[in-house]
């Protein structure tokens, strides 16, 4: 049978990447995203690529009422991958308030319809922000949570704390997903990373300076204690983290005796610092970047990336593509919308 599965947040980044994914694994799916971080026209590029049309529910998950309708429309959904929310690590720091209300109420909301319509599978889209500053490398699933460094980070942990919480008194079977760095696009070039502001994330940025949309970029931080000086993170390409998403739903499906609640990490295993991902994206585009270097900005974390063997112990998955293959994707990806 044909399972249906609800993409919240499906017209956004990883989201649009995961209906792909999703629908070429064969299940049906469905979106609700109100688009106020996203295009609409990303599932333009999803039926590009796959063929399907998906129904996408222009709500604001935190309307109770407005998504308690779609599961009313929709009785046969037997899971949800949970990926909006905020994620703005400087927007977090300056209107902390907005994204307790926003990432944390949209989740009630999706949780409390997980319960009331009786769902029995539960992906939750986390992040590496909530390992905070760690005291070791790399990182597993084990290492301790430090303090948050933004609101956001808060969000993620105080998410994962209610799905652990909830867990212990529901038949759903959720798991949390940190995942560390995602960047590229899909290798058609159809779908990819853009953002209604201007971005914070390093790829975008990179590839608007080699395109001249920026005259130059800065590199936060010259004195980390990495191989360069600059931060160093666990970059992973976006359609290996959509992989990551169905194999985990297609095990909690297939194992049940599978835990209640689970967390894995999902990254390459691997730290490139900010420095060594401008000189892959140079060697792949042939672009020189105008960059200058400056100082380390509020509420980063200076070195992670992680320990990812859980994820290929528990579902068989791990990380496909390397920096080089990221940072063409995204070049090609920025070349097609201009």
């Amino acid at each position: 049978m044909i399972k249906k599965i609800l993409v919240t947040g499906g017209t956004g980044y990883i989201g649009s990447h995961s209906l792909v994914d999703l629908i070429e694994k064969g299940f049906e799916v469905i979106s609700i995203d109100n688009c106020s971080r996203s295009f609409e026209t990303s599932l333009d590029g999803v039926k590009q690529i796959t063929g399907n049309s998906v129904k996408n529910y222009k709500i604001d998950l935190c309307d109770l009422e407005a998504v308690k309708a779609v599961f009313e429309e929709h009785k046969d959904i037997t899971g949800i991958i949970h990926f909006a929310a905020y994620k703005s690590v400087p927007e977090s720091i300056e209107k902390p308030l907005m994204y307790f209300r926003n990432n944390i109420e949209s989740l009630t909301n999706i949780l409390q319809c997980t319960e009331d319509y009786n769902i029995d599978y539960f992906v939750f889209s986390s992040s590496c922000s909530v390992y905070g500053e760690p005291q070791s490398l790399p990182v597993t699933e084990d290492t301790p949570v430090q303090e948050a460094q933004c609101a956001y980070a808060r969000t993620k942990q105080m998410g994962e704390q209610m799905l652990q919480d909830i867990a212990q008194a529901s038949k759903t079977k959720f798991i949390a997903l940190r995942y560390f760095n995602p960047v590229g696009a899909h290798e058609t070039a159809v779908i990819g990373e853009k953002s209604i502001d201007k971005p914070n994330n390093l790829v975008p940025i990179i590839t608007e300076t080699a395109l001249g949309i920026r005259e130059k970029m800065t590199v936060f931080g010259t004195d980390w204690k990495s191989r360069d000086g600059s931060c160093v993170r666990d970059y992973i390409h976006v359609c290996d983290i959509a992989e990551a998403h169905t194999m985990a739903l297609k095990y909690l499906i297939k194992n049940t005796e599978a835990p209640n609640f689970d967390i894995i990490n999902l990254g390459t295993g691997n730290g490139v610092s900010v420095l060594e991902a401008i000189v892959a994206f140079e060697e792949v585009s042939g672009k020189k970047l105008n960059y200058d270097l400056g100082p380390k900005r509020e509420g980063d974390v200076g070195l992670i990336y992680s320990n990812c063997r859980k994820a290929k112990e528990t579902f068989g998955w791990e990380a496909q593509r390397d920096i080089k293959v990221m940072m063409k994707s995204a070049w090609d990806w920025q070349l097609n919308q201009n």
